[in-house]
């Protein structure tokens, strides 16, 4: 490399760093939620990395999708100008490449300009470690057009394989709802297992009803509770309500999850009309509905949150 390259080169690694530090710290009106802000953020966890968009993302994209990989895409630069200007092994320049970045999201943090986000960390590092990687593949003859080339396929070759990878690592980590599991399915701690077993058809508000999984009422009394074990799981609680039409409009139903009441439905406070109630939770242990008059519960069940290999 000529001193003039070398000269050429540290200009654009000058310039493309101003324009970096300016996104960082100074677009998107970054200045203007200063005195909206009034805490540090520090976010450790990571919780993105892996959820680059899909190919049926794309068709619709969304701003957290082009966010996403404009994280590795406006790092994946340095990969390539940083060695072009100083002889450097992966290690050490993927060493260093971290601590400045870990430096800039602190500075981001405490001048309230933004947040540490351990996503962006990592995400700017996978850029700048594609970039090396497109450096080492591409640079390895002395005519300045072919490298350029070879690197530029390089780089979007080894895009396309982080994202494979990353789709690959996001369904491996990322629980999703499995199969309905219809409440009368569990042993009922109250020594009735067969309730609510045996759906059959009524109106509400005129419309007709067909539930098909179950359906809980009072069963003859004034009141009736019913309790189940759930084993401390993760998972979306979906149940359907409402009082009959040939019946008196009194009554009420009461949901709670470990103690914590997470849905209370007075008839009077009711539209004449099937109600629907879905909540996620992230434990459930023991499960208790109270039911109280003409009320009735119809298709109570869960989707527990399961990884694909369970």
């Amino acid at each position: 490399m000529t001193t003039q390259q070398r000269k050429i080169i540290l200009a654009l690694t000058i310039l493309y760093t101003m324009v970096i530090l300016y996104f960082i710290f100074l677009a998107f009106g970054r200045l203007d939620t200063i005195g909206q802000m009034t805490d540090y953020t520090f976010l450790f966890v990571p919780d993105s990395f892996f959820k680059l968009p899909s190919i049926a993302d794309l068709l619709h994209p969304t701003l957290m999708d082009f966010v996403d990989f404009g994280n590795i895409a406006a790092f994946i630069p340095f990969g390539v100008l940083i060695p072009l200007l100083y002889r450097t092994s992966f290690v050490r320049f993927i060493a260093w490449f971290l601590l400045s970045i870990l430096v800039l999201e602190t500075i981001q943090a405490l001048t309230l300009l933004g947040s540490f986000d351990v996503n962006d960390v990592i995400q700017n590092s996978s850029g700048a470690a594609i970039g090396f990687g497109a450096y080492k593949l591409g640079m390895r003859t002395k005519n300045v057009w072919r490298n350029i080339a070879a690197t530029g396929i390089s780089i979007v070759v080894l895009m396309i394989g982080v994202w494979g990878f990353c789709a690959i690592v996001d369904n491996v980590f990322t629980k999703e709802a499995g199969p309905f599991v219809a409440l009368h399915e569990l042993t009922d701690s109250t020594g009735n297992p067969a309730t609510g077993s045996k759906p059959y058809s009524f109106k509400i508000g005129g419309q007709q009803v067909e539930p098909t999984y179950n359906v809980y009422s009072v069963e003859g009394k004034n009141r009736e509770t019913y309790t189940y074990t759930l084993g401390n799981k993760e998972l979306f609680l979906s149940l359907y309500y409402g009082i009959p039409d040939q019946k008196d409009f009194t009554g009420s139903i009461r949901v709670a999850v470990d103690g914590h009441e997470f849905l209370f439905a007075a008839a009077e406070d009711q539209l004449h009309e099937p109600g629907v109630f879905e909540i996620f939770l992230e434990q459930a242990n023991e499960l208790t509905i109270t039911i109280e008059g003409n009320e009735q519960l119809w298709d109570v069940g869960f989707r527990e949150m399961k990884y694909f290999w369970n």
